[in-house]
């Protein structure tokens, strides 16, 4: 993986515009890849809720720096995402159904991972950079999300058992990444 063709930092609320145009794009993307409901049935993420992430520091963006030497270059937005690591930090962590999580109650959580889909690896960027802040790395998504099962596979995550979140009633697919092991 390229590590300087991209740079992940804090959301800031001038970013906002742009986060929600992301998301929005993210919406039609699965709904067009066979996932409507995952965030479509509640538009989701809700902009108030990407201020809260915002204001609280666990919004991040992954940008594309401008190009050296140009007047005025300035980095794009390719990729966001919802990220936070600490103990037992995920409420709809604690209820799990099937296998169970195997690692211990200190973990990094990625959320509301969404990419422009301007730049390819993007996503996996992020949730790597996510992983090697914390080495034990928890994510979740919709049945129905194939995209985003097959690229947490291919990144090493392993599948844990069932969660359900607060926005909507679909059960979700829990994935843990332990280890220091690469793709």
């Amino acid at each position: 993986m390229n590590e300087d063709r991209f740079r992940i930092r804090k959301a800031e609320e001038k970013d906002l515009p742009g986060i929600m145009e992301i998301y929005a794009g993210a919406r039609e993307f699965m709904a067009e890849h066979g996932n409507p409901r995952q965030w479509g049935n509640t538009n989701w993420p809700p902009e108030a809720l990407i201020r809260k992430d915002i204001s609280e520091g666990k919004s991040f963006v992954c940008e594309v720096p401008g190009t050296e030497g140009s007047a005025g270059a300035t980095a794009r937005i390719a990729a966001v995402f919802f990220y936070d690591h600490g103990r037992n930090i995920e409420p709809c962590y604690r209820v799990i159904e099937g296998k169970g999580w195997s690692g211990g109650d200190t973990y990094g959580v990625v959320h509301r991972i969404a990419s422009a889909g301007s730049e390819r690896g993007a996503g996996t960027f992020c949730i790597l950079w996510a992983f090697r802040q914390c080495g034990y790395l928890r994510m979740d998504t919709h049945g129905d999300n194939y995209v985003m099962q097959n690229l947490l596979t291919k990144l090493g995550f392993v599948p844990c058992g069932i969660v359900h979140v607060e926005e909507d009633d679909d059960p979700r697919i829990a994935y843990e990444k332990t280890g220091e092991e690469s793709p």
